[in-house]
């Protein structure tokens, strides 16, 4: 595993979950709910400062069929956006896209189990696919010893 926090990164049209994994990459925990729109970047920057963020893993919402669909082109100009915002400051491979396919379902799940409610689940829930995301993206690359998904250095 490589060392350094991690951060996941849910990207949705009105907010966005940020979740952190600790240093050894072994535990993701929701972080954040940013509101998306102006000042989003600044503020995920700000988070990267803050936490010494070495990676950042956003998701690729995949259709069940693996297609790219508007949300997963709307997710990969977040990403390259970002990796502009943070050229210099993350590693050139510092951003990645990784599939999260059932992200949302399975944090929705999760929190009804918990008897987290109505607004409450609402508030949380886009920190919670964050974190599935993210836990997913740690165990894959514990599992294989890659970093996960695909990079977007390519974009700066």
């Amino acid at each position: 595993m490589r060392p350094g926090t991690r951060l996941g990164i849910d990207v949705g049209s009105v907010r966005i979950g940020v979740a952190r994994s600790d240093p050894a990459g072994i535990l993701a925990t929701p972080l954040e709910t940013v509101r998306r729109g102006k000042g989003d970047l600044d503020r995920i920057a700000e988070l990267v400062a803050e936490h010494e963020v070495a990676e950042i893993v956003v998701g690729l919402p995949t259709s069940l069929s693996g297609r790219n669909g508007p949300a997963a082109q709307e997710a990969r100009r977040f990403a390259e956006a970002l990796a502009r915002r943070l050229a210099g400051i993350l590693p050139e491979d510092g951003i990645r896209l990784y599939d999260e396919r059932l992200t949302t379902v399975t944090a929705e799940a999760g929190l009804r189990r918990s008897w987290v409610r109505g607004r409450n689940r609402r508030q949380v829930i886009d920190q919670a696919a964050a974190t599935v995301l993210l836990q997913a993206a740690l165990d894959a690359e514990r599992a294989t010893g890659r970093p996960p998904g695909e990079s977007v250095r390519g974009s700066r």
